[in-house]
C-alpha cells in the first residue's frame, strides 16, 4: 500500500506555483459572459500542466479532475493545484500517509469538556 501511495506524486511543485495556477483558472470569473467559454480552452491546458507538474498516477488522476473542474460550469472556485500541493506536502510524508502512533495517542493529554 505504501508503494502505491509513494507513486502517486513523483514531482514536488512549489506552493506559489500552485496558487498562481489556481488563480489563472479562476480568472474566467472576471469576464461574466465569456468566462465559461474560456474554460473550454483552459481545461485541457490545465489538465496537461497538472500532469506535468505532479507526475505519476496522482498527476494523471489530478489532471483528469482538473479538466473536469475547469470544464464544468461554476466549479472554477475549487483550487485543484493547491489542494494537490497540500495533500502532497501536509497529508503525505516521504511518500507515505502521515499517521499518529499508538504512543502519541496514549501520551496525548485528555481534555474533559463539561
Amino acid at each position: 500500500m505504501e508503494k502505491i501511495i509513494a507513486s502517486l506524486f513523483s514531482k514536488k511543485p512549489s506552493l506559489l506555483f500552485c496558487i498562481v495556477m489556481d488563480l489563472i483558472g479562476m480568472a474566467s470569473f472576471l469576464i461574466p459572459a465569456l468566462g465559461e467559454w474560456s474554460d473550454v480552452v483552459w481545461a485541457p491546458f490545465s489538465a496537461y500542466i497538472f500532469y506535468q507538474t505532479f507526475g505519476g498516477l496522482g498527476g494523471m488522476l489530478g489532471g483528469a479532475f482538473s479538466f473536469l473542474e475547469e470544464i464544468l460550469p461554476f466549479t472554477d472556485i475549487i483550487p485543484t493545484f493547491t489542494i494537490a500541493w497540500y495533500i502532497q506536502n501536509k497529508v503525505m510524508k516521504n511518500g507515505t500517509l502521515k499517521t499518529t502512533s499508538k504512543n502519541e495517542i496514549e501520551d496525548a493529554e485528555v481534555i474533559e469538556i463539561k
